[in-house]
């Protein structure tokens, strides 16, 4: 992998991370970089669904494979606010 296609799936990770992170409900206390790390394995996991689905490649923006991986960043992120919550001391 090139440095250009490393900073593209952090980009893309971190726009899909926020996408997780702005569906589910209520306030998550994750840090940022957890937020990202979360987007980025959502967006290549999403990617890997959509490819066996056989959306991935469509003309002009591919939706579902863009909803699929908002759908795996949501549930990543609903998954480490509920551990990293209980984590903290309060």
């Amino acid at each position: 992998m090139e440095v250009t296609g490393i900073l593209t799936a952090i980009i893309i990770g971190l726009v899909i991370g926020a996408l997780g992170r702005l569906v589910v409900p209520g306030k998550q206390n994750i840090p940022i970089w957890l937020t990202l790390v979360i987007g980025v394995v959502a967006a290549i996991l999403g990617t890997f669904v959509a490819g066996a689905m056989g959306v991935s490649d469509t003309k002009g923006i591919d939706w579902i494979e863009l909803l699929i991986q908002v759908i795996f960043a949501a549930i990543g992120v609903a998954i480490a606010a509920g551990a990293y919550g209980r984590r903290r001391v309060h």
